[in-house]
């Protein structure tokens, strides 16, 4: 089922299908307007996205109204966690890096700016350009 909704949400059309619904349920209507595709393009993408599980669809008189389907896009979710929680540790792992660089008085941008000072200190202040 990965395989699908990822061949699905690789066409460019139908992210941005995605994209409207997820301000709320809309017409097909309002779709072609967001999208500037003719109406049978945008109905051949939302009938691939329902297959897919992406999209719900419901009657109300002569419309028809997409919304959202959260479980299909959940399965996405769950396929990236582990590598979420892979980048989450080496950001944190950056983080901690930085804020030791920081905290670090032998850092070289520390140095730089302690050389500035020096030179300021001792009437040698220069421009940027050394």
């Amino acid at each position: 089922m990965y395989d699908l909704v990822f061949e699905v949400l690789a066409e460019p059309h139908r992210r941005r299908i995605l994209d409207l619904l997820r301000e709320g349920e809309r017409p097909v209507g309002d779709l072609v307007t967001g999208l500037g595709l003719s109406q049978p393009g945008v109905s051949k993408h939302l009938r691939i996205l329902r297959h897919a599980g992406l999209v719900q669809v419901r009657a109300v008189g002569q419309r028809r109204l997409y919304r959202l389907q959260p479980d299909g896009l959940r399965q996405v979710d769950e396929w990236l966690a582990p590598y979420r929680a892979a980048w989450r540790g080496h950001l944190d792992a950056l983080e901690t890096h930085l804020a030791e660089m920081h905290h670090d008085p032998g850092t070289s941008q520390d140095t730089d700016n302690s050389k500035r000072r020096g030179r300021r200190d001792h009437g040698e202040e220069r421009d940027d350009d050394g």
